[in-house]
């Protein structure tokens, strides 16, 4: 069984140890977040900062996912890591609906109740959360955030670090802008630019998103 190091102890990463639990694939070996000033092991698990990372990654079979829910924060780290996108499994619920023909960037969590249907792609690090729907030929960056029970209708795109909100339904061939938000709720039938935040039914733009 392969080992994980989960970097973030928040209630995101809650969630995220369920799912490596149920999946039955990995075992925790260290649970990091700089809430530790020290190290200490409980159950065989190491918790700590999140500088134990390094001395960790010289572990060939050691795995690693972000287990945070803020986009920016779970890049940063990324790249603060410096280690390849193959040291970060995708982990997936097994409750959760994903077509065979989809492709699924490393780092990213697929959480219950969620589908992913046919020839969707979705990049490195993102979260499908729980019960959302990622319809066919959907495409998705990097850091793209989908929270519980959004719906990504057919050919919806959506850009690095976009995020959508819990309860949003996106129609058909609409494309969501980088660093972009749409609020909770909401119905977009427009497209939306980079950085700018819309909220509605119909979905309007109320501000831009710095980043």
């Amino acid at each position: 069984m392969k080992q994980l190091c989960v970097i973030g102890q928040g209630g995101h990463s809650k969630v995220i140890i369920d799912i490596i639990i149920a999946m039955k694939k990995y075992q925790i070996a260290a649970c990091l977040d700089d809430k530790y000033p020290g190290t200490s092991k409980r159950k065989g698990i190491l918790y700590g900062p999140v500088s134990l990372a390094e001395e960790l990654s010289k572990e060939e079979s050691m795995g690693f996912v972000i287990a945070i829910g803020c986009n920016k924060t779970r890049k940063k780290l990324f790249s603060e890591l410096g280690l390849p996108i193959e040291r970060f499994p995708v982990l997936v619920h097994p409750a959760a609906v994903v077509s065979p023909s989809s492709i699924i960037g490393g780092g990213t969590v697929v959480m219950p109740n969620s589908t992913i249907n046919a020839c969707a792609a979705i990049g490195n690090h993102a979260i499908i959360n729980t019960g959302s729907v990622v319809e066919h030929d959907s495409l998705l960056g990097n850091y793209v955030h989908v929270c519980p029970n959004a719906t990504l209708t057919g050919n919806v795109e959506a850009g690095e670090g976009a995020q959508i909100g819990a309860g949003a339904a996106i129609i058909p061939g609409i494309r969501i802008g980088r660093w972009s938000i749409v609020g909770a709720g909401s119905t977009v039938i427009h497209p939306v630019p980079d950085h700018e935040k819309v909220a509605g039914a119909p979905a309007k733009s109320i501000l831009k998103v710095r980043v």
